[in-house]
């Protein structure tokens, strides 16, 4: 079985099947979580896990199982997500999914049976970008977000979660949380440039980062730009502009792997010749370590009391994910790093970034990951691209590591 390969023009091929779905400018894709597009997405994926005999499931939040039944006991699972951000790229989640499909497919053409049956999970609205938190879907399916809170999340665009599900036929029946795995790797593209900074093909990936995303309203008055002294302005514009200049400094200041950013801001009533009455900014924080992480929030949200006080104006923060950092299952990291090099590869132990369905599968499971390199450590980006060579090579660590995995006992 060790000689056993993927065919990477057939994965590159629904790849680019997948891609066609919902294009956008400069070769990306818009797919997000629960849209027209993403349900179509969603139907092209089935129809091949059931192309391949697979047993599909939908449970109660839309994420999608198929399983190939063979061999006994809990199956080997992998998988990812097919949601996009609104200018996402053609690899990031569907890399995981696909190469997923891909393993079964070689296997079953080779006549070859594992020894435990093998899972491919679709998770629902992983990247978060129309219904917060992101990585929801696999967050309820190891139970830590009950189905009915998850059911009533509003999307950005103002539907409920559960109408959005109903609307596009993907509200299941199978009950969260699931049975866990017996083991779960996901393949994904590093969204980063260390890999391709350091001149290493791949990643075996020890954990992800904690991540706190908080959104913070500012409210000042509105008044004329014209005629108001600056001493007298209550300006919510000035505060979101000390707040992102005190998130890039703390950020260098701690160093390591802490980084901070604010994506997001929005300003009303949004004219030239007025001093803005609102503005709301969004506040993305990560870390490796979680006492790091936790004082990180302690002096940004001390220094917005102060700055608030100040300018004269008011705040109020919400919560829109926060999740402590995750290590892997050392056990599954080594077997990742182990047929890397024994297929001949550079790879590199490393830290993800960015957040992963991983992550939460991780709570019920033995877990890591595999990482390709990102061109120029773009993602999120239309312009995201891992080499076909590499998309290949990485399915065939991930095929190994499977194959693995179902002979590991892990009581």
């Amino acid at each position: 079985m060790s000689t056993l390969r993927i065919d990477g023009q057939r994965l590159l091929d629904r790849i680019m099947a997948l891609a066609a779905i919902s294009p956008i400018e400069g070769g990306g894709n818009c797919r997000l979580a629960l849209t027209d597009e993403d349900k179509d997405g969603r139907d092209l994926v089935v129809t091949w896990m059931k192309d391949l005999g697979l047993s599909v499931s939908v449970d109660v939040v839309g994420n999608i199982i198929g399983v190939w039944n063979v061999g006994s006991g809990s199956p080997v699972m992998t998988g990812s997500h097919i949601d996009t951000v609104r200018t996402g790229g053609k690899y990031d989640g569907n890399l995981g999914v696909l190469a997923g499909l891909q393993v079964i497919e070689t296997l079953q053409q080779a006549g070859v049976t594992p020894q435990r049956p093998f899972a491919v999970g679709v998770f629902t609205d992983e990247e978060g970008a129309r219904f917060a938190p992101d990585m929801l879907g696999s967050l309820v399916f190891v139970g830590g977000l009950s189905v009915e809170e998850a059911l009533d999340i509003q999307a950005i665009d103002g539907p409920r979660l559960g109408d959005e599900l109903t609307r596009i036929g993907y509200a299941g029946n199978t009950p969260c949380p699931q049975t866990p795995p017996h083991a779960f790797v996901e393949l994904h593209i590093e969204q980063g440039p260390l890999l391709e900074a350091n001149d290493v093909r791949f990643g075996a990936v020890t954990g992800v980062q904690g991540i706190s995303w908080q959104e913070l309203t500012i409210t000042g008055q509105s008044n004329h730009a014209g005629t108001t002294p600056m001493r007298l302005r209550k300006d919510p514009v000035v505060v979101v502009a000390e707040v992102a200049k005190f998130l890039h400094d703390l950020a260098l200041r701690y160093g390591g792997n802490q980084v901070c950013t604010v994506g997001k801001i929005d300003v009303h009533p949004s004219l030239i010749n007025v001093v803005a009455a609102k503005a709301t900014m969004t506040l993305d924080v990560r870390n490796t370590d979680e006492q790091l992480l936790k004082q990180a929030e302690h002096e940004i949200a001390h220094f917005i009391t102060e700055i608030a006080q100040r300018e004269g104006v008011t705040t109020s923060v919400r919560t829109l994910a926060r999740f402590e950092p995750v290590q892997f299952d050392q056990r599954v990291i080594d077997i990742v790093h182990h047929h890397a090099i024994e297929l001949g590869h550079t790879v590199q132990y490393m830290p993800s970034g960015a957040g992963h369905d991983a992550q939460m599968i991780a709570r019920v499971c033995p877990t890591a990951m595999i990482f390709t390199q990102s061109k120029d450590g773009l993602s999120h980006n239309p312009a995201e691209y891992t080499s076909p060579e590499d998309l290949e090579a990485g399915a065939n660590i991930l095929l190994q590591t499977m194959l693995t995995l179902a002979e590991t006992d892990f009581s």
